[in-house]
């Protein structure tokens, strides 16, 4: 089975080859550090939107710079290889900056995703999607369903 975890430039040309053949793309990111049941909830809608589903995944230094020294938990390699095990995620990236404006105007995808905890109008690379002709959607947020609130419970029982 090929990986479904591919390089910006690799991806580039696949998504080209699935816009030939008139297929939408849709495209989510984030840390994915521990993954939960809001996520996985939150991709099965996200898939729902298109075709193919692309996860674009912080890299380890970019998480360092957004959530602190003590995260991420798992390590880029290991979160992308799980998100790749999902049958509703088609390809994996992974992106060094703080967001994914970059990715998103590399990638052109036809739909943006994000959790509801993201306003609409503050969804980063929604500029780039709209002016493609594209949708961009906040999903509802899953109550209780968040890495930080996983680790906070790990140390609040064992800490």
């Amino acid at each position: 089975m090929k990986s479904k975890i591919k390089t910006q430039d690799e991806l580039r040309a696949i998504i080209e080859d699935l816009h030939s053949a008139g297929r939408k793309v849709v495209f989510t990111n984030g840390c994915f550090d521990i993954i939960h049941t809001g996520h996985v909830r939150y991709l099965k809608m996200a898939k729902g939107y298109g075709d193919a589903l692309v996860v674009a995944v912080n890299s380890d230094e970019s998480v360092r710079g957004i959530k602190g020294d003590k995260r991420p938990i798992n390590p880029q390699d290991e979160r992308c290889e799980v998100l790749s095990a999902l049958c509703m995620v088609d390809y994996v990236t992974v992106f060094d900056e703080a967001d994914p404006h970059k990715v998103i105007s590399e990638l052109q995808p036809d739909v943006l995703v994000k959790g509801g905890d993201w306003d609409v109008g503050n969804i980063v690379g929604r500029d780039i999607v709209e002016a493609g002709g594209g949708k961009v959607y906040s999903l509802p947020f899953i109550e209780g369903a968040s890495t930080s609130g996983i680790i906070d419970r790990i140390l609040k029982k064992h800490g």
